[in-house]
């Protein structure tokens, strides 16, 4: 695994940077399964990008991995993929105080939506006919929290959970921003470049699959125990 290149995004709890070292759920699932093939894995070869950057250069560049990616019919001939890490919801966020009601697609047209560039809230919102004209792209999921705080946008397309971590480490108030559609249930994976290596693939697989079947000392599988560290 240590001639691939690795791409990640801030994206918390999943992956993310703590204290200038990587952590994350996505990060100890990928440590712990390359471990079972591996003598040793370095995390701080995994560089830290914009999506959109990381997006594109796993799309062209060679021996590249870039992750936590949701898997949709859209990507799923442009990249290999090797999973799941976990469920991801992605929904749209408003401010309470804007008591918006949308019930059906239709609606999205009237609002002025935050997304991250080549996200999968973007090209969600493109599949369901919204307008470019109304998709305001950003680089930093951040930003956009700040953005619907200061209702400079209506909505902003996110999976649930991260949302909801940025929401709260940015020190706003949870509570005034609620969830008020859903655009996709999905899963996140490591996408993999199209030329890379089957068998390392299959390997890393395997891996993961054994970290979420092992039962530790506390009853619960290392996979549960990755994730209970973050939740």
């Amino acid at each position: 695994m240590s001639h691939l290149t690795y791409f990640t995004e801030s994206y918390p709890p999943y992956n993310y940077r703590d204290n200038y070292q990587l952590t994350g759920i996505a990060v100890d699932l990928l440590d712990a399964a390359v471990s079972k093939f591996e003598t040793e894995f370095d995390p701080s070869q995994i560089q830290l990008v914009p999506w959109a950057r990381g997006y594109k250069l796993t799309k062209i560049g060679k021996d590249t991995v870039l992750f936590s990616m949701t898997r949709t019919a859209y990507r799923e001939s442009t990249f290999e993929w090797v999973g799941p890490i976990s469920a991801t919801r992605i929904v749209l966020f408003a401010s309470k105080s804007r008591q918006l009601k949308i019930t059906q697609q239709s609606q999205l047209k009237q609002y002025n939506i935050g997304v991250i560039r080549d996200d999968i809230g973007e090209q969600s919102l493109l599949a369901l006919g919204v307008n470019k004209d109304q998709i305001h792209r950003a680089h930093n999921a951040r930003y956009l929290v700040q953005m619907l705080e200061l209702k400079r946008i209506d909505l902003w397309a996110y999976d649930e959970l991260v949302g909801r971590w940025l929401i709260k480490n940015s020190g706003l108030n949870a509570d005034d921003f609620e969830v008020v559609y859903t655009l996709k249930d999905s899963q996140l994976y490591y996408a993999f470049s199209k030329d890379s290596d089957p068998e390392l693939r299959q390997k890393l697989q395997q891996g993961i699959d054994q970290v979420k079947s092992t039962v530790q000392a506390n009853g619960l599988t290392e996979y549960e125990n990755i994730v209970s560290k973050y939740r």
